[in-house]
């Protein structure tokens, strides 16, 4: 499969590594030029291109940029197939991103983001940690793999996706349409908790709407302390304690 990916920070290297490892033909873009990518695409069958060229031919496209440039890829997206399948992997984080008075009144993120891109969406990959992406992923089949959640209008796209998502190492459920993508946003016991299937099922059930914005500035001022220590346990421990 063509699959183009914008973005080579943390969680796009690896998901390009990883599909890359299983077969696909991938293309990388950043917004930094193709000879920036040297060594991230080193001894793999990855292609380092500009953003026009990765979504060119591609049969999915990944987007894996800080969720406020999502609206500038808008013109590169203008290229891509029509067919083309779009997975949006951000996070909205108003002290990154400014405030979004859309999303900030409730607006799901990816809804905001495919109002701005002019395309359908899917959601994967944002609610997982880069350091779980690079250690955690296991076979299908493997007991307590981890699970991620995974949103769209189409059926048929998420299905594809969650094969794709599989490869990387993880299993997913369906946390239904873009609209109720705000149950796996940053602050919802969904995100970055590392469950199993059944778990995040349960963790999807209990998100609350209202809740998780303060649970996510609550779990970032936590990260800002200057004793604070971030590592993967320690990271998934205060997504689980303080988005309970």
């Amino acid at each position: 499969m063509k699959i183009g990916i914008i973005g080579a920070g943390n969680i796009g290297a690896l998901v390009a590594k990883k599909l890359d490892a299983a077969g696909h033909e991938v293309k990388l873009a950043n917004s930094r030029g193709p000879e920036t990518l040297a060594d991230t695409v080193a001894g793999t069958g990855i292609q380092a291109v500009v953003a026009e060229a990765a979504v060119q031919d591609a049969e999915v496209i990944i987007l894996s940029v800080p969720f406020a440039k999502n609206p500038e890829l808008a013109s590169v997206l203008a290229g891509a197939p029509a067919a083309a399948i779009v997975v949006d992997t951000s996070n909205y984080y108003p002290a990154r991103d400014s405030e979004i008075v859309e999303v900030e009144s409730g607006k799901p993120e990816t809804v905001w983001a495919c109002e701005q891109l002019g395309r359908p969406l899917v959601k994967a990959w944002n609610a997982l940690l880069a350091q779980t992406l690079a250690e955690a992923g296991t076979e299908p089949g493997t007991a307590n793999r981890i699970a991620i959640p995974i949103s769209g209008d189409d059926d048929a796209a998420k299905s594809l996706v969650s094969d794709l998502v599989s490869m990387t190492g993880f299993d997913t459920v369906d946390a239904g349409t873009l609209e109720e993508s705000w149950r796996l946003q940053p602050g919802t016991p969904a995100y970055c908790t590392e469950l199993t299937a059944d778990e995040l099922k349960t963790a999807l059930a209990a998100a609350d709407k209202q809740r998780a914005p303060r649970n996510r500035d609550a779990i970032m001022a936590s990260f800002a302390k200057p004793d604070a220590e971030f590592t993967r346990a320690i990271a998934v421990e205060t997504n689980r304690s303080l988005s309970a």
